[in-house]
């Protein structure tokens, strides 16, 4: 059986729900941007031009071709030249407003592509593509006059609709749409049988993130299985990859497989949680955070809310210390420099996540820690920018001092909550949100009664 039989014969074990169809008029809106980069290539091609032929036909997508000039030296993965491919397709999505860029590179008698969605590290929302994960072709198939096979052409398709951000549900539904017409064409199409098996690994890869974000947010045990088979297929294969980020990034697909069963199937949860675990562990070992920080980053931030929900499951307070631990590692790598939201939002994290620890373990330098993060995140989060959060997060800071000057009948740190708690009460009470007054009311009345 060549690996297309084997896609068709997987597939239609599966009839995926009609509850994403769209009326003509809805689906009539759907309008994805897609921005096809000129290839690096070290011959004449026109591989760019023939992938825009390619998806221009296909519904719900706009396309755009971006030949501006610009040095494509940095397309090598294997390279420190990987930050300047990331940073140049930021640039090049900015100015093109496009929710998907393709890159390609010629690698010897294959062309490779590669997707790079907006902000692609922190707007995760029904995006499971990183833009290490290749998509490897024959070179001659992109040469003029050459014939391109539809289910190539809907591998395509398919890869660049499953890496566009959704983070809106219109977005989702819209997305989950056209992922069900693509699955049921690529399980339906032999056109490609004479394609080598040397693709196999990439091409599984690939089909599995396709079919994990159209069945993500509905997960059955069948759909888990399908996606499970699919990318242990490829990882069966590894004897054909040659670049071992290829690999690490087929185990991040497994580990977020693992991960959405964890939050969308009931039965036999703890499974799902070990399985994520595991095999995000594996890919943190092929995409090392000196050579691929930000796959390595994201990691940790999967891993420490992965920790946190297993901690909630089962009371371990290791869970929550592994969760932070992987808190400061994602801290690391996503900086306040470079990526200032993002940040701020493990800093939340951290400032939740350290102040359970405080009050379980009892610690005031745990406490203060804790405090450290949110004011961290108030450096982002301020009162003139957003008056709501920040009172928020005051309020927090005001219940650490509050829980550590009770424990401690410290007169220090009851003093500093109402002082935190003040300041929380004046916005609430400016925006007038009365429910956010009331319980500062009260917290300020207990505060009081133990200084008196």
């Amino acid at each position: 059986m060549n690996f297309l039989d084997f896609l068709k014969h997987t597939f239609l074990q599966s009839k995926p729900a009609s509850s994403d169809d769209l009326t003509p008029e809805a689906a009539g809106l759907i309008n994805f941007k897609i921005v096809v980069t000129e290839f690096a290539d070290n011959v004449e091609s026109t591989g760019a031009e023939k992938i825009c032929s390619l998806l221009k036909p296909k519904e719900g997508l706009r396309i755009s071709y971006f030949n501006e000039p610009f040095n494509k030296s940095f397309l090598n993965l294997e390279s420190r030249s990987f930050f300047d491919l990331l940073e140049k397709g930021q640039t090049i999505i900015d100015k093109s407003g496009a929710d998907v860029l393709i890159w390609g590179c010629r690698e010897n008698d294959k062309i490779r592509l590669n997707f790079q969605t907006n902000l692609q590290y922190e707007a995760s929302a029904g995006t499971f593509t990183s833009i290490l994960d290749s998509l490897y072709f024959p070179a001659e198939l992109f040469d003029a006059g050459s014939s391109f096979p539809g289910s190539l052409a809907n591998l395509i398709y398919g890869a660049a609709v499953s890496a566009v951000a959704a983070p809106t549900r219109l977005l989702r539904i819209q997305k989950r749409y056209l992922l069900k017409k693509i699955i049921a064409a690529l399980s339906s199409d032999n056109s490609a049988k004479q394609l080598s098996v040397e693709y196999l690994p990439f091409v599984m890869n690939f089909l599995g993130t396709i079919y994990l974000s159209y069945s993500f947010e509905a997960e059955t045990d069948k759909d888990f299985k399908i996606v499970k088979n699919l990318l242990e297929t490829a990882i069966s294969h590894q004897d054909l990859i040659k670049n071992p980020i290829h690999l690490g990034c087929i185990y991040y697909h497994l580990g977020q497989l693992y991960d959405s069963a964890a939050n969308h199937i009931l039965k036999r949860p703890s499974a799902y949680y070990k399985g994520a675990i595991n095999n995000y562990r594996l890919a943190q070992k092929y995409l090392g955070k000196y050579n691929y920080p930000y796959d390595y980053g994201a990691i940790s931030y999967r891993l420490a809310d992965l920790f946190f929900d297993y901690w909630k499951q089962k009371n371990e307070l290791q869970a929550l210390r592994d969760s932070v631990f992987n808190l400061r590692e994602a801290e690391k790598i996503f900086t306040y420099a470079l990526f200032p939201e993002f940040w701020a939002r493990i800093q939340g994290r951290l400032g939740y996540h350290l102040s359970l620890i405080a009050n379980l373990t009892q610690s005031s330098d745990i406490a203060e820690l804790a405090v450290a993060a949110y004011k961290n995140q108030q450096k982002i989060i301020t009162e003139k920018r957003d008056p709501h959060l920040w009172a928020e997060i005051q309020e927090k800071i005001g219940d650490i001092y509050f829980h550590t000057g009770r424990r401690d009948t410290d007169t220090d740190a009851l003093e500093e909550a109402l002082e935190y708690y003040h300041d929380a009460l004046y916005i609430f009470e400016n925006m007038e949100l009365a429910d956010a007054a009331r319980r500062l009311t009260v917290n300020i009345a207990k505060t009081s009664q133990l200084l008196s």
